[in-house]
């Protein structure tokens, strides 16, 4: 009789093991990116000049919310303390980006000096490697993996499987599971989700901002590539490098 609810017993616990792991399907995220913006406004006599009434920081908080296989991200507020300059700033407060995975579609509103750009397109395919590395990260768990996106530029980023979406920060996503955590070192920008809630997501707000008219983002990038040669026509290192940056920043 005892080795028969001995058994019982260890087949109980067996089976309730995995009802113990909890997956979250719903939830309001708050992200802190901060960016060294006297690393990206490069270097000459206007940007120095520009460097010394600025602070060295850029640093503003996004909500992502999700719900229902849908995402939605976008800016909330900035930081207390000083702030950068206005036009430094303005297209940070534009952006929106909505996901819909299960249709593989991301509809972006974008702000780019001062113009306006709707994007519909395909999620954007990243190369990532999964990693042995964790760290935890707003009580989450996480993993490190490390991609590449728009041929060259490193994403280090740390998910949780805990949370089932596999979303995160701007157009960077497709692991198994939620970003929580990135760094992009050559646009000197990090992402550190610092809040999550699972209570008082507004999901009637989860959707794509309406437009009559999409771009995809190829021809934005193409749109970005010659603009970018009109506002700066030398061909030095640092002009090249100046306008790599501009792109990249624009499309992420």
């Amino acid at each position: 009789m005892k080795k028969l609810i001995t058994i019982v017993m260890t087949c109980s616990i067996v089976y309730s093991a995995p009802a113990q792991q909890v997956f979250i399907e719903k939830a309001s995220i708050e992200f802190e990116v901060k960016t060294n913006v006297k690393k990206t406004i490069g270097n000459g006599r206007w940007a120095d000049m520009l460097k010394e009434n600025m602070p060295q920081f850029k640093t503003g908080y996004y909500k992502f919310n999700f719900s229902n296989n849908k995402s939605i991200y976008k800016f909330d507020r900035w930081a207390e303390g000083p702030k950068v300059p206005e036009f430094l700033r303005r297209d940070d407060e534009t952006n929106v980006y909505f996901y819909d995975y299960a249709a593989g579609k991301l509809f972006q509103q974008k702000a780019i000096v001062g113009s306006e750009f709707m994007v519909e397109d395909s999620i954007p395919a990243i190369k990532w490697r999964i990693t042995n590395e964790s760290r935890e990260i707003a009580g989450f768990n996480c993993r490190k993996a490390v991609g590449v996106i728009m041929d060259s530029v490193y994403v280090f980023a740390f998910y949780t499987d805990e949370i089932v979406i596999p979303g995160g920060p701007c157009t960077i996503s497709g692991l198994p599971g939620m970003i929580l955590g990135m760094t992009i070192p050559r646009l000197y920008t990090s992402f550190m989700a610092t809040k999550i809630s699972l209570t008082g997501v507004n999901e009637t707000e989860i959707k794509p901002v309406a437009a009559k008219k999409y771009s995809t983002r190829t021809e934005l990038k193409n749109l970005l590539t010659e603009r970018a040669k009109e506002w700066n026509t030398d061909d030095d290192e640092d002009s090249k490098n100046w306008r790599n940056q501009f792109i990249w920043a624009a499309l992420l």
